[in-house]
């Protein structure tokens, strides 16, 4: 009932203002247990005489097989490449790819690792909040010891490492990353006599700014800014400075940016949400028809507007800037998704998984990921300039990529997805005016916390 509530307040709420020209578009757009410990102690007990082994078997001329379990490999070539490089600098070992869809990964690899074989040995984690689970089912090895052992430095991840962890525990590492930053129309900006957006706004900013490059009217408005009509768009400037996370008990740190939403939309600085909503309008066709001079998005969208303007879908300038932060945050504080890398509690490999591991994380893999246009964990200065150097990506856009902290959209929880249902729910109504704020998250404490009860 709930759901059909929703839609028909979306209609209703369409009709009273009149929509603005639709488009569409795609983006490119994870308790500690006896088992874990023994199986960690012995990969870390028969490391001489996995080492006498691996000798015997590079004496022998055999090699050493592994599986990598990864999705879409046939349209993401950074998998391959970080196997190839790999494979070139150990020669005795056989990286396999085991290829999912990747719509299909997540229940696949939970077959897989239901079965309790080694395959996979090493798990690219799609879904970072699944590795939740398989940690409470045993599934992955204990990454700690070795970590220390080899002195991984964590801070290159720019707090994402900690993040991930679980009981103190690291089980899996970050490889790559998407962060939000903000995106505007140069040609709009220069037509307006209006300096282009700071590296180093706060949201108020943001907002004056927005008002500042709202003109015209009717179907020749061009709004300050895009408020694309995911929660995310107000969450995630919410949890921004690392102190809140969507499992908080109480919802209220949310109020200021429903606040901020809401009057941008009262005042036509951005669209209406329930014109988006019932329009299935998409932010990619806002922006590439120049309908708003900004956008906050994913760091995703710089290969979409580089491939759609070799393609011809647009011609205008585009730059790309840090995404603002609250008052009192440093400049480059940024929010995101990170994608981590495992390896499975089972493997009979588990030095060279290890090593895999090591290297996927380290500068150099993510240099490769770099070269195949998709963003690391890593960002340091040499991996900043690869990156910068993808395509027509905008000269004075590199300090979008020079982040200081970077706060996870989302906490690793198990109950997550059951919360964030909730807070969608409630987002919806709020966003087309049938709840007020406090009522929406007063209502978001008590639905979540029976979510998180059940």
């Amino acid at each position: 009932m709930r759901f059909r509530k929703i839609t028909a307040l979306l209609m209703a709420a369409a009709m009273t203002v009149s929509l603005a020209a639709c488009g569409s578009g795609s983006s490119n757009a994870p308790a500690e247990t006896a088992a874990g410990e023994t199986k960690t102690q012995e990969a870390a007990d028969t490391g001489t005489q996995e080492e006498k082994e691996q000798e015997n078997t590079e004496a022998s001329g055999e090699k050493v097989k592994m599986t990598v379990s990864v999705w879409d490999n046939a349209s993401s070539p950074q998998f391959q490449a970080m196997a190839d490089a790999f494979m070139e600098k150990h020669p005795e070992v056989e990286v396999e790819l085991i290829d999912t869809q990747a719509d299909e990964y997540d229940n696949k690899l939970t077959v897989m690792l239901a079965g309790g074989d080694s395959d996979p040995d090493v798990i690219m984690v799609k879904n970072a909040e699944t590795q939740v689970t398989m940690k409470d089912k045993n599934q992955l090895l204990d990454l700690t010891d070795y970590i220390a052992r080899d002195g991984v430095d964590l801070s290159l991840y720019n707090g994402a490492a900690e993040q991930l962890q679980m009981d103190g525990k690291q089980y899996t590492l970050p490889f790559r990353q998407d962060w939000y930053m903000l995106f505007y129309n140069k040609d709009l900006f220069d037509a307006a006599g209006v300096g282009y957006p700071s590296d180093d706004m706060t949201w108020d900013e943001y907002e004056a700014l927005a008002k500042q490059m709202t003109s015209g009217e009717g179907s020749e408005k061009v709004y300050g800014t895009h408020n694309h009509t995911w929660m995310a768009m107000v969450s995630n400037w919410a949890v921004q400075d690392g102190e809140n996370t969507l499992m908080n008990e109480d919802y209220s740190f949310l109020k200021p940016y429903y606040e901020q939403a809401l009057r941008m939309q009262d005042e036509g600085v951005v669209q209406s949400y329930a014109n988006l909503k019932t329009g299935s309008i998409h932010y990619i066709s806002v922006f590439e028809q120049q309908q708003c001079a900004m956008v906050p998005m994913g760091s995703w969208f710089i290969a979409t507007l580089i491939q759609d303007k070799k393609d011809g879908k647009f011609d205008f300038n585009w730059g790309v800037t840090k995404i603002p932060h609250p008052e009192g945050v440093q400049a480059g504080a940024t929010v995101g998704a990170v994608t981590p890398i495992a390896i499975n509690a089972k493997t009979d490999v588990p030095d060279q998984a290890w090593e895999f591991v090591k290297f996927v994380t380290s500068e150099e893999g993510a240099g490769i990921l770099a070269d195949n246009s998709v963003f690391p964990a890593i960002t340091t200065e040499t991996i900043v300039e690869k990156l910068s150097s993808i395509g027509d990506f905008p000269e004075d856009g590199k300090t979008a990529l020079e982040i200081t902290s970077f706060a996870f959209d989302r906490p690793l929880d198990a109950k997550m997805a059951a919360v964030r249902k909730v807070i969608e729910e409630e987002h919806d109504l709020i966003m087309i005016g049938e709840e007020d704020i406090d009522t929406g998250i007063a209502n978001m404490n008590e639905r979540a916390a029976e979510a998180r009860a059940e």
